[in-house]
């Protein structure tokens, strides 16, 4: 059999795509004017883009603190450039390591309260690297079935046993860990607050768990940094910064560029950076990424009221979904979904809030349960009331006219 004809077929063929998990074939959702994904922006200012000319709110953007724009942070970016050029053209292990790499491993480590931490040219390298190169074949590695697919793909890297608990379930956790054999080395690897529904991972209650049953406990930070504990996490949100053995985050999102990092205690940073493939076999964060990561991370520390806003915005947008009658499950954060769950009423419903000049994102299976797609909203501290009320009153307008509410 020919390996490509797969492709083909997923391609041009609505039962091969079914097949897959998806409503339609991808190139016949684009004949229809359906297809919500790629989406090509011309212009973007952070709370407002343009598309072909059309400007529209952006609610579809994890620049939680609106700091892909901010001043500082693009001379940051501007002046590493000039000084540095565009790339260090080699690995962390051998030429590509920067004096700023250091600094930047510095000032994370102390700002989310660890010792140490690495920093990774993307957050997906970042928990490939670290899982990888921490679970061996004797080892259990133990994630919920929320968390994101670069921590089941490191799980999957790794040579030990991957186990996973229900989303949020302290019950079924623990009945995985009485499983796992006692001699075993173990990690919990949760997200802090989940990419899809908004929610917190309930640390209080797991960190007792790993304790009395021998295991270390991971968190993955990337939507919890910028948003929560003051902008130092989830960790940091609980008061339980000493009981999280590692921290990971993102540049992706708060700090505005791109990249990753784990933190923890120096001798289980120095296993990763000696250990992790993803960090030795790629190359190393360009300068002017680093750069505006420093200059974000300074930002957040003397402009907090960012943090405040973001989090007041969340809430407001919650309160006003719910007093128009939609789902937005469990979302404690500036992440809400509103959940459709038909996938073809959900893909309809994104088309409508576009049209009508409002940006989404489509999560169709399999990021999500069959039955559960949905429209992945959030926000910057950076979008105004105005802007806010107009996304409530198209919401409202269109749920009604999808008959969604």
């Amino acid at each position: 059999m020919d390996l490509f004809e797969k492709c083909k077929g997923f391609f041009s063929d609505p039962e091969v795509a079914q097949a897959m998990g998806y409503a339609t074939s991808p190139r016949m959702a684009q004949a229809w004017g359906l297809y919500p994904f790629f989406i090509a922006l011309d212009q973007t200012e952070g709370t407002e883009v343009t598309i072909e000319g059309k400007r529209m709110i952006m609610i579809g953007s994890n620049n939680y603190l609106g700091l892909t724009t901010h001043p500082k942070v693009r001379q940051a970016a501007i002046d590493a450039i000039r000084e540095f050029g565009t790339s260090c053209t080699g690995s962390r292990f051998l030429n590509g390591t920067l004096a700023m790499h250091h600094e930047l491993e510095e000032k994370l480590a102390e700002y989310v309260g660890k010792e140490k931490a690495l920093v990774f040219s993307t957050g997906y390298q970042t928990n490939l690297g670290t899982i990888s190169a921490l679970i061996g074949k004797s080892d259990v590695v133990i994630t919920d079935k929320e968390d994101h697919a670069s921590i089941i793909d490191g799980c999957r890297l790794a040579l030990g046993q991957m186990k996973r608990f229900r989303h949020n379930d302290i019950a079924d956790l623990e009945r995985v860990l009485k499983n796992c054999p006692e001699e075993a080395g173990k990690l919990v690897v949760v997200d802090g607050v989940f990419s899809m529904g908004g929610d917190i991972a309930p640390l209080p209650e797991i960190i007792p768990l790993c304790k009395e049953y021998g295991a270390r406990l991971m968190v993955d930070d990337a939507h919890s940094l910028g948003v929560l504990g003051g902008g130092r996490g989830t960790a940091a949100h609980f008061g339980v910064t000493d009981d999280v053995d590692l921290i990971m985050g993102t540049f992706s999102k708060s700090f505005a560029s791109i990249g990753g990092f784990i933190a923890g205690d120096e001798a289980t940073i120095h296993w990763i950076q000696h250990l992790g493939r993803s960090l030795i076999f790629s190359a190393s964060l360009p300068a002017p990424n680093v750069a505006a990561v420093l200059a974000a991370l300074e930002v957040m520390k003397s402009e907090p009221e960012r943090v405040e806003r973001v989090n007041a915005i969340g809430e407001r947008m919650r309160q006003g979904y719910r007093e128009l009658g939609f789902d937005i499950g469990e979302s404690q954060t500036p992440i809400i979904p509103v959940i459709i769950g038909d996938q073809m009423a959900d893909i309809m419903m994104w088309k409508a809030l576009f049209d009508n000049g409002v940006y989404t994102n489509v999560s169709l299976p399999p990021a999500v349960p069959a039955d559960k797609s949905l429209l992945r909203t959030s926000y910057m501290a950076t979008h105004t009331d105005e802007q806010m009320d107009r996304v409530l009153e198209i919401f409202e307008k269109v749920g009604k006219e999808q008959e969604i509410i």
